[in-house]
């Protein structure tokens, strides 16, 4: 039996947004000819799965139809939720349509995750599906490349899971990292009838209202509309709270493979510069006394660049009106100045410049500085720089 993927696209990636009313949500945003639900869809082509399933709601349904036919796939089967309510009821009303058996296998997808090395992580799906049974679930940690405050983490025994943690600070990221832990990407592997199981075991209230939700939905060229009586009478809980806190029969598949959510600027910022060949053009770079800059990237209200600050080199004393920034440091030792404090950072260091934020880079070592930044905004334009100091006579 082949493995069914379904692939939950609902978030609406307020994160990368704050304050801001109208916003993409992360799954649709176009990074340069390709979005992140472009990426989950092609992977899922893949011989050992099936069509798949895409949970979503009315919101995106347009657009979700959108990526369906351009990535050509044209067996798929859509739920459409009538409310938010987290991941539990969203994982177990895909998994109570009709036309899933029993005993077959489910993979579940966040729309949202950046997945490299793909030949190894369907591997690993294809190794484990023998071993799936009507009670357990597997999910897939990634081997972490840093302490990070802004994933998941578990620990295992003997490939059992003993212990969730919930995105730590960094240095208690530091211990769980020295005791073998891997972050939770979030990914599900487990059969219909686990999740039916679990859920009745567990979460009766869900089961109960999700059932319902499902048995009364409407059904419309390929969408599932559920029924919004029932499913706003569910519990809303996110899987990892509903069931994975309470079953003690999950096991972990351990990857270690190029692996992100995109869920900030600097894990963003951080793949432009990962991919930056593929972004680079001559006719993008700005030479400036400092030293220059590329534009990677430009986006719907974002734009990406790096900056190469020369040895001695020393921007302007400067804010903007329009634009928020975030600086990942690539390269050599630069001095901020941000607002009333001065500091130093290392490659790998990351910054937030708010919106009308004075600040300012400066270079004053033998060695290059450089910078992948994230400016985000309404106006990305050079004219919105307001300039108080520059040691090259640029402050009208």
């Amino acid at each position: 039996m082949k493995i069914r993927p379904v692939i939950l696209c609902g978030g609406a990636g307020t994160r990368l947004w704050p304050k801001q009313k109208k916003h993409q949500a992360k799954q649709f945003i176009n990074f340069g000819n390709w979005t992140l639900l472009g990426k989950t869809l092609e992977r899922v082509k893949a011989s050992i799965f099936d069509a798949p399933i895409i949970s979503t709601n009315a919101k995106y349904l347009r657009q979700v139809k959108q990526h369906l036919k351009k990535h050509k796939i044209r067996k798929y089967k859509i739920v459409l939720e009538p409310a938010k309510r987290n991941t539990a009821p969203a994982i177990l009303s895909t998994a109570l349509i009709k036309d899933i058996p029993n005993e077959q296998p489910l993979m579940f997808l966040a729309a949202d995750h950046l997945i490299e090395k793909v030949g190894l992580f369907n591997k690993a799906i294809k190794k484990n599906q023998k071993k799936l049974t009507q009670n357990n679930i597997f999910i897939f940690g990634i081997k972490p490349t840093m302490p990070s405050s802004e994933f998941g983490y578990f620990l295992t025994r003997n490939n059992k899971v003993s212990r969730f943690v919930e995105k730590p600070k960094e240095a208690k990221a530091k211990q769980i990292i020295s005791k073998k832990g891997y972050w939770n990407s979030g990914m599900f592997y487990l059969r219909k009838d686990s999740i039916i199981n679990n859920f009745k075991k567990y979460q009766p209230n869900i089961y109960r209202n999700c059932n319902k939700a499902v048995t009364k939905a409407k059904y419309k060229s390929n969408v599932y509309y559920l029924n919004k009586q029932a499913f706003n009478k569910a519990t809303a809980k996110s899987f990892d709270y509903a069931i994975l806190e309470k079953t003690k029969d999950i096991n972990a598949i351990k990857l270690d493979i190029p692996w992100s959510d995109l869920g900030s600027w600097k894990e963003i910022c951080k793949m432009y510069g990962r991919n930056k060949r593929h972004y680079y053009k001559k006719k993008n770079v700005f030479h400036r006394p400092w030293g220059s800059y590329v534009n990677l990237f430009n986006g719907k209200e974002f734009l990406i660049k790096e900056l190469y600050v020369k040895p001695k080199g020393i921007l302007s004393l400067q804010k903007h009106h329009h634009r928020a920034e975030h600086w990942v440091v690539t390269h050599g030792k630069p001095k901020i100045t941000l607002n009333k404090k001065y500091f130093t950072m290392k490659p790998d260091e990351t910054i937030f410049i708010p919106l009308g934020a004075i600040h300012r880079i400066e270079n004053p070592y033998k060695k290059p500085v450089k910078i992948i930044e994230a400016q985000v905004g309404s106006i990305l334009k050079e004219t919105d720089i307001v300039r108080y100091q520059d040691v090259y006579g640029r402050v009208k």
